[in-house]
């Protein structure tokens, strides 16, 4: 089995224990379809931002904006001109302006990035920055309520028993999926980040497929705003706040590697459904939402340590595979490579 299934498999495991955790600390309560509903619910926006992120980190980077870009979209999607041509033609409006100003956003992230020359940590941490700053001048520091009641009753429903929200999650994760592994899309992301220059000088134009990458981020956290919507029905400046954080720290969890080259968005799914159900069981149990931080934080570092463990053991498998003779030698046993 792969590094990769066996990874999978063990945030299968640490999933399965930590919701018979939760069993047997709130009982049925916990169990309850209901409570399952709950947990994908509250996985679902972080999901989807999670899995742009995904593409992101792959690709050897990092976005700290996308919580700020999250916030900027809702409040966007939210203003009096916005709502009342939504309810002139069609609530899909407020869907489609939320994602065009988080893909907006994403795109300059990656022209500063890759034509600028800026630090993705920086670059991001200014948009960050500027995307807060921009939510609250247009909100006014106010929360704006979600007037139209199309939007509402789409968003909030539920299609076969299961909320919309749900599904929404679920076609992003599988479209995620498709592109990192099914496309050139996702195999030049992953060369980008396993080395630069060999992607460079291998025909691939690194600097406007991390202009893309980037705008795939935006775009994800654009779609989270509009579900972020849909679960509060309203807009604010403080939706998405850390949400980067969490994002980040459900990718790394998933086992894509932090210094880029290996991605993986079921493993960011199971990231992300690890932390939800960490979450509830602490809220089924009333526990303080420290020590739920202080959980996350060694879950955190533990992947992390896990991950330099795998990195550090790659150059030295290579290297004995290097060293090893082949079926074809040459004389005096000089391997051919």
């Amino acid at each position: 089995m792969g590094s990769s299934g066996a990874r999978s498999i063990g945030l299968v495991v640490a999933l399965l224990l930590l919701a018979l955790v939760g069993y047997i600390t709130a009982g049925e309560r916990f169990a309850s379809v209901g409570n399952l509903l709950v947990i994908l619910r509250f996985a679902s926006v972080i999901g989807v931002v999670s899995i742009g992120m995904t593409f992101v980190i792959t690709s050897g980077g990092i976005d700290l904006s996308v919580g700020s870009v999250l916030g900027l979209t809702s409040v966007v999607a939210t203003l009096s001109w916005v709502q009342a041509f939504a309810n002139e033609t069609h609530w899909i409006v407020m869907v489609l302006v939320a994602m065009v100003v988080g893909m907006v956003v994403g795109l300059i992230n990656g022209l500063v990035i890759a034509y600028g020359g800026v630090v993705a940590f920086i670059a991001t941490l200014a948009t960050l920055v500027a995307a807060r700053g921009l939510a609250e001048l247009l909100a006014n520091r106010t929360t704006q309520i979600v007037v139209v009641s199309e939007f509402k009753s789409a968003l909030s429903g539920n299609l076969l028993g299961i909320p919309v929200l749900i599904w929404m999650f679920a076609v992003v994760v599988a479209l995620g999926w498709f592109l990192l592994n099914r496309t050139t899309f996702g195999r030049r992301t992953v060369a980008i980040g396993g080395n630069l220059e060999a992607a460079r000088l291998a025909g691939i134009n690194v600097k406007r497929h991390l202009v893309y990458v980037y705008g795939l981020a935006g775009l994800t956290a654009g779609f989270g705003g509009v579900m972020m919507l849909g679960r509060t029905t309203a807009g604010t400046s403080t939706h998405g706040t850390l949400l980067e954080l969490d994002a980040i720290a459900a990718v790394v969890v998933g086992g894509t590697l932090l210094i880029g080259g290996r991605g993986s968005i079921m493993g960011t799914v199971l990231g992300v459904l690890l932390f939800s159900t960490l979450t509830n069981v602490f809220t089924q149990n009333n526990m303080s939402t420290s020590v739920q931080a202080i959980a996350k934080g060694v879950i955190i570092v533990g992947a992390v340590m896990l991950q330099q463990r795998f990195a550090n053991r790659a150059p030295k498998k290579l290297a004995a595979e290097v060293k090893a003779p082949t079926a074809t030698t040459g004389t005096a046993g000089t391997t051919k490579l």
